[in-house]
């Protein structure tokens, strides 16, 4: 599969000054969540090729599952999903890990009313559209990811 996916190290000065330090420190790690196995699974090659230590789960509980062995320092998560949303998933990501960033993607138009409800109760989210091409998408992973010692 990674001979279809691009490698994007070499692009920008933001991106090669990441991939530069992510060889020298530790990698970010990334939980991508995402029922559509092949969006989930390609997003974590292509993380994985630049500098970050990125898994797949393929629903809301699954993220929690994992969360509590990986640790996340990110959470990329579609929104809709069945078994338990992206949105409540980030919810309660954020009271066990408060530091974890969260990026949650949707090419729904139902995804609206779940983040007005989420703003309601106080929460806020980044959220990008489906579908996004990833050299869109890697130079924004760097920026939301803190420099690691």
């Amino acid at each position: 599969m990674s001979g279809c996916v691009p490698s994007l190290t070499g692009g920008s000065r933001r991106e090669r000054k990441w991939s530069e330090m992510s060889e020298k420190s530790v990698k970010p790690r990334v939980i991508v969540a995402d029922d559509e196995r092949v969006i989930a699974d390609t997003l974590v090659v292509i993380l994985n090729q630049n500098g970050f230590e990125a898994t797949a789960v393929y629903n809301g509980s699954q993220i929690l599952e994992r969360a509590k062995t990986v640790h996340p320092d990110m959470l990329v998560s579609d929104v809709i999903m069945p078994d338990l949303n992206g949105i409540e998933a980030a919810i309660r990501i954020r009271e066990t890990l408060p530091s974890c960033k969260i990026l949650l993607f949707s090419g729904q138009a139902a995804t609206a009313d779940l983040l007005n409800q989420a703003q309601i109760q106080g929460h806020e989210f980044e959220i990008v559209a489906k579908p996004i091409h990833p050299k869109d998408l890697l130079p924004g992973y760097a920026a939301r990811v803190p420099a690691l010692p």
